[in-house]
């Protein structure tokens, strides 16, 4: 199989070019991207493929596609820019900024379980249905109503697609603006960086089509496991992941609708290459303050606190503590920084920042993987292979 990878790579790391094209010989990638800032500039920045299923639309430089829940990382910074300016607490009552959400017993849940995953609030108190995540008041007054699903506070559980709605409501409440509104004029505008929660229509013709490893479409829903719906975390070994994934049904991920709707926690599309930018800030020591990055990369929880939603689908989950809206490096899917942070998608999407060696990386690509970011092997050999060069460099 001949690969024709395009873009750039600077001396040194074409070790990762190398890996790259094993993604399409050996691990069945089908288009995709990867990006890589040292110090600030572009030393990886390649694309390769076909950005849809039929094989019509090479991969460009420019290509957009769904990253999934690396969409969080960025919904994540948006509440960090508001702590850095004082405009939120963390430890302030969610329910100073969004009053109604006071209901239910969570009138004392402050901002930062949001971020953690510690709130309790992994699904509305009853299935919305296909659809609903396209009603950004209809989710938010369902949450606002709902009694969390266990004690906030006393445990950390994935809040898969909730996630989204309750950070971006918050930042909406403080900024009057919506979150995809807010990162676009605050960060990814000004950084010129190709990275949009709510794709205008614009900018859909660039959009890669998401498939499974089959070949089929991206499309992800995933229905109740029992009717009536599952009222509780042991209904079944498997209702923390109904609940958190099923009761607010994604639809079709290759569709205008999703394109273009905001779901904070899914459905953001970018470019590897604007990804990387976003984290070259970071790591960089741009756009938040010191103290900022250390408190969002800071555990939440307790060494080896289970996730109640993801225990049920990977045993990684029995491993690692949330931070404030970031993914811990604990599997060295970030590198050899212990300290490293970012965020990854279902399927295999990927961004981070290693502040300690002013590195910023991100994968992204159109086929799903099996696993979960932290477990895709096309990331984990691109970041292996991108940490193997700086190693030869002395970095």
């Amino acid at each position: 199989m001949t690969v024709r990878v395009h873009g750039t790579c600077a001396p040194g790391f074409d070790c990762v070019r190398e890996e790259f094209v094993r993604n399409f010989t050996e691990r069945d990638d089908v288009g995709a991207a990867v990006a890589a800032t040292v110090d600030g500039a572009f030393v990886v920045d390649l694309w390769a493929g076909d950005a849809d299923r039929a094989g019509t639309r090479p991969w460009q430089r420019d290509t957009l596609v769904n990253v999934y829940s690396t969409t969080k990382g960025l919904t994540a910074l948006c509440a960090h820019l508001l702590v850095d300016r004082g405009e939120l607490d963390l430890d302030a009552p969610v329910a100073r900024y969004w009053p109604r959400f006071a209901q239910a017993g969570k009138a004392e849940i402050p901002v930062r379980w949001l971020l953690s995953h510690r709130s309790g609030l992994i699904a509305p108190g009853e299935p919305l249905g296909p659809g609903a995540v396209y009603e950004w008041e209809k989710v938010t007054e369902a949450l606002a109503a709902t009694a969390p699903w266990w004690r906030p506070g006393t445990a950390q559980g994935y809040h898969a697609v909730t996630f989204g709605f309750l950070v971006g409501e918050v930042v909406r409440r403080v900024t009057g603006v919506s979150l995809g509104t807010f990162l676009r004029a605050e960060v990814t505008g000004p950084l010129g960086a190709d990275v949009f929660i709510g794709t205008p229509s614009s900018e859909h013709g660039r959009c890669a089509d998401m498939m499974s490893a089959r070949g089929g479409s991206g499309s992800s829903t995933l229905a109740p496991l029992a009717e009536p719906p599952v009222r509780g975390l042991d209904d079944h070994p498997m209702a923390p992941i109904t609940l958190a994934f099923g009761y607010l049904p994604l639809g079709d991920v290759n569709g205008a609708a999703y394109r273009s709707a905001e779901i904070p926690a899914a459905n953001g599309h970018a470019t590897a290459r604007g990804l990387a930018t976003v984290y070259r800030e970071l790591a960089c020591g741009r756009l938040l303050a010191a103290d900022t990055v250390e408190r969002l990369r800071t555990p939440q929880g307790g060494p080896g606190e289970p996730d109640l939603v993801l225990r049920a689908a990977t045993p990684l989950a029995d491993a690692w503590s949330w931070g404030l809206g970031f993914m811990p490096n604990q599997f060295g899917q970030a590198g050899t920084n212990p300290r490293a942070f970012g965020h990854g998608g279902a399927g295999g999407s990927y961004a981070f920042a290693d502040p300690e060696n002013r590195v910023s990386y991100a994968y992204t690509m159109n086929r799903m993987g099996a696993g979960t970011s932290g477990e895709d092997l096309r990331s984990m050999h691109l970041v292996g292979a991108l940490y193997k060069a700086l190693g030869a460099m002395g970095s």
